[in-house]
This record gives C-alpha cells, sequence and structure tokens, in this order.
C-alpha cells in the first residue's frame, strides 16, 4: 500500500500484535488489523486501518531468528507440525511456495 503510514516497530507494540490484542492507533481509536503481505527476506508487513480518521499504517515485521529457525526444525525433524514461534501453539505454519509462513504474521520460519 503506497499511502499507508509507518508505524515505529516497536517491542511492545509487535508482542500486543502477535498476543491478538488491540492496539491504539495514533490518531485515537484502534487499529483494525486488514492483512498481512510477506516480504523479501523472510520478514513480513502487516496492515491496518484506524478506527477513528480510516488512515491506513502499515507495520514491518522482522524476520525470523536463529532460534526460531531452529526450534521450527526441530518439530519438523520430530515429525511433528509446527506452530509460529511468535503467536504460540494452535497456529500451524503453512506451506507457502518452498517456506513454512505463519498466516497471522506472515514471516517465513523455514524451508518446507
Amino acid at each position: 500500500m503506497a499511502d499507508a503510514l509507518r508505524l515505529e516497530s516497536s517491542k511492545r507494540l509487535l508482542k500486543a500484535f502477535y498476543a491478538g490484542q488491540r492496539l491504539s492507533s495514533p490518531m485515537g481509536g484502534f487499529l483494525e488489523f486488514l492483512g498481512v503481505r510477506s516480504a523479501n527476506g523472510g520478514g513480513a508487513v502487516a496492515f491496518f486501518e484506524c478506527s477513528a480518521s480510516s488512515l491506513r499504517y502499515e507495520l514491518d515485521i522482522p524476520k525470523a531468528t536463529r532460534t526460531e529457525r531452529r526450534k521450527v526444525r526441530e518439530v519438523q525433524d520430530g515429525g511433528g507440525e509446527p506452530d509460529c514461534p511468535r503467536h504460540g501453539p494452535g497456529h500451524r505454519l503453512v506451506r507457502a511456495g518452498k517456506d513454512l509462513v505463519c498466516p497471522l504474521c506472515g514471516v517465513a520460519y523455514g524451508k518446507a
């Protein structure tokens, strides 16, 4: 989205996003989640709309860490279906091309 304003990627904001909490808008009101798009390099961009002003915002989601990728690989090697390391149990990773991606945060955590 070319006209979306960027939100500052703070740990507090990302943690609230992963937990599914309501995010406050810089313009007052709340941010409504619109969707997520995977980015080059394994990260992603989440899109939001302000409930008060209808302005659109985007939040950069960092790529997976080595520790997160290792945990996913260990579950795969054990024959299990890996969950998203950031969203927790119950949020399975899905195949997108050659990658295992979280459908909620758009981050690639390993190879399928």
